[in-house]
């Protein structure tokens, strides 16, 4: 099974919150088209009919990303040092 890449899932998480709050402060066929754009590519890139199931899935698996970060940076051939270092 294929993994999305977490970088491309928050920007999508991100971006879903972002519109969802646009369109709570008010409400326009831009925002909405927008948003309905963001939610089909999140679900699409995470594999489920719903939002909630989507966003339920990149919490997961961003939550995984870190954890696995956290135990062994140099397993994935990182240093652990930043790239501004």
């Amino acid at each position: 099974m294929l993994v999305p890449d977490p970088k491309v899932v928050r920007q999508l998480l991100t971006r879903y919150a972002t519109l969802r709050i646009a369109q709570a402060e008010r409400q326009t066929a831009a925002v909405a088209r927008e948003l309905e754009d963001v939610t089909r590519r999140l679900c699409v890139t995470m594999g489920t009919a719903g939002v909630h199931d989507a966003i339920a899935r990149a919490d997961d698996l961003l939550a995984r990303t870190r954890t696995d970060r956290r135990r062994s940076p140099e397993q994935d051939g990182e240093s652990g040092l930043s790239l501004a270092v």
